[in-house]
């Protein structure tokens, strides 16, 4: 059974486009016929076309400068010109120009006056000579500072204390790191800057005759005006010059022998700032704060440099240990 037209459906337009009646009449397309295009060109007699006037730029048709102008002139007159080469002396330019003599320079009126010999030409406005002068100049001038910075640069060698890792004291330093505990140094730091800043303000020393400081030692006036002077003197003053071994069966039986062994220079201040700081940490506390041990170890420093400190007796024991068991030392060399 055939389906039923539907009525009611919208129909479809379709566009015919019919194809133009050349290409019906003929398959091939055919090309336009190529343009002749004739070229005159210009013989002999004629003349050729003017060009189109346009402004010229600044710089196409410079004049002349005015040396090259008088040289010009010169040369056509028969006076002679300016030397281009060479430049032209204001002096004889002068003399051209009875107005400007008088408002000239006085050093160049009187060298106007004075006779100089021939061949010299002495204030010359040639830029070429002007810079050979210059470069004479500077490799005559021996001392060519550096410009450009702020400060002058740095003398080499470098100083010892010009590293940013070397630039405090080495007592400073030294006393810094045996200040620390659990590695922190920003604290150690604020504590000896509160010693230092101690001294400088405490009153002078008054020193004992019976426990003297070195021999070098300044008068005890000047010690609060350097702080770091009067630590270092405090610290190498009570250090001990050796240190007790222990050695046993040194001879022989298992008997342990007393061996004095002498010490270097940062080892001496280790042990002179490991006393200190034990001394410094048995004194009452005068108040509570970050600074009161820095304040402690201060008054101990300043003790020590009063021979008022128990330091003094702990490094006289270890001498007096040390110069009692001397005689040991021939035993301490012995290897087994």
């Amino acid at each position: 059974m055939p389906p039923r037209l539907n009525l009611l459906h919208r129909p479809l337009c379709i566009a015919l486009r019919p194809r133009p009646i050349n290409s019906i009449q003929s398959g091939v397309h055919k090309t336009a016929p190529p343009t002749v295009i004739s070229i005159r060109s210009i013989t002999a007699d004629e003349k050729p076309l003017p060009e189109a006037e346009q402004p010229k730029g600044p710089n196409q048709e410079q004049l002349p400068h005015v040396s090259e102008e008088a040289a010009t002139m010169g040369k056509i007159t028969g006076e002679g010109g300016p030397e281009i080469e060479q430049g032209t002396p204001v002096q004889e330019i002068l003399k051209r120009d009875t107005d400007a003599q008088e408002k000239a320079p006085q050093v160049i009126q009187d060298d106007m006056k004075s006779t100089s010999p021939k061949g010299t030409r002495s204030y010359s406005t040639s830029a070429r000579r002007l810079q050979e002068q210059a470069l004479v100049t500077m490799e005559d001038d021996a001392d060519i500072t550096t410009q450009g910075h702020k400060f002058a640069l740095p003398e080499l060698p470098l100083p010892s204390n010009a590293n940013l890792k070397h630039r405090y004291d080495p007592v400073v330093q030294q006393v810094t790191n045996l200040l620390m505990q659990d590695g922190k140094l920003s604290v150690a730091q604020r504590n000896m800057s509160l010693i230092l800043a101690h001294l400088r303000t405490a009153p002078p020393p008054t020193i004992t005759p019976a426990r003297p400081l070195l021999p070098s030692a300044p008068p005890p006036s000047h010690l609060p005006l350097n702080p770091i002077l009067y630590l270092t003197l405090a610290i190498d003053s009570v250090a001990p010059l050796l240190r007790i071994r222990s050695q046993k069966g040194a001879a022989g039986g298992g008997i342990a022998l007393q061996i004095p062994v002498p010490l270097g220079l940062r080892q001496r201040r280790k042990k002179a700032v490991e006393w200190i700081l034990d001394a410094a940490t048995k004194r009452r506390s005068r108040g509570s704060g970050r600074g009161g041990f820095a304040q402690k170890v201060a008054e101990e420093i300043v003790s020590v440099v009063e021979g008022k400190s128990g330091v003094w007796d702990r490094r006289g024991g270890v001498h007096k240990l040390g110069v009692s068991a001397r005689a040991n030392l021939a035993f301490g060399g012995r290897r087994r």
